[in-house]
């Protein structure tokens, strides 16, 4: 299964992309914002991830769109479904993209069609998100998607890649608030 946007293909992780995942991955003003990923991070780190990320995905445990820009064959970032509750209708959403490709609309691309995923195909009526405080970029995104901000928690995650603590703040969209945004969202792109 591939989701398909004007200028995106997200799909199931290859073998093959290790290259463009250590590519955007260890630059450290990519992974400081995330917190599993290690710095340095290395060829066998993201071995580690895209047979973690297939093993998920064949299972339907979590969703890893690898984001691979059409125009020039190459994954530039990975957008995740994961913490799948069938039973509430949940999951937790998360993205990075190469600092090469930032300020393009990529994520917001992306995160339209792995939402719209998210809510018509998997049925979910309720996604999560986190972000470190201090994450502009990521924080004025999730509220451009419709996320609200449900709160902040204090000293909550620890960055792999610096060691540092930081302060989420936490986000929720609902399957209603997300019929609203992408309407919103789809009138400013044309």
């Amino acid at each position: 299964m591939e989701l398909e946007t004007q200028r995106l293909i997200l799909r199931k992780g290859k073998r093959g992309d290790w290259k463009d995942i250590v590519e955007g991955a260890s630059d450290l003003n990519v992974s400081k914002n995330m917190t599993t990923v290690p710095h340095p991070y290395g060829k066998s780190d993201a071995e580690w991830f895209i047979n973690d990320s297939i093993k998920k995905w064949n299972q339907k445990k979590g969703y890893s769109f690898f984001i691979e820009l059409k125009s020039e064959k190459k994954v530039i970032g990975v957008m995740t479904i994961g913490g799948i509750s069938e039973t509430n209708g949940t999951a937790t959403t998360g993205s990075w993209v190469n600092k090469k490709y930032w300020k393009k609309g990529y994520i917001t691309e992306a995160k339209i069609a792995v939402n719209d995923f998210a809510f018509n195909m998997l049925k979910l009526r309720r996604l999560n998100s986190t972000v470190f405080t201090e994450n502009k970029a990521s924080n004025a995104t999730q509220s451009k998607m419709g996320y609200k901000m449900e709160g902040m928690s204090r000293k909550a995650q620890r960055s792999k890649s610096t060691g540092k603590i930081h302060d989420i703040n936490i986000y929720g969209l609902l399957k209603e608030d997300w019929k609203k945004a992408r309407k919103n969202l789809v009138r400013k792109s044309k």
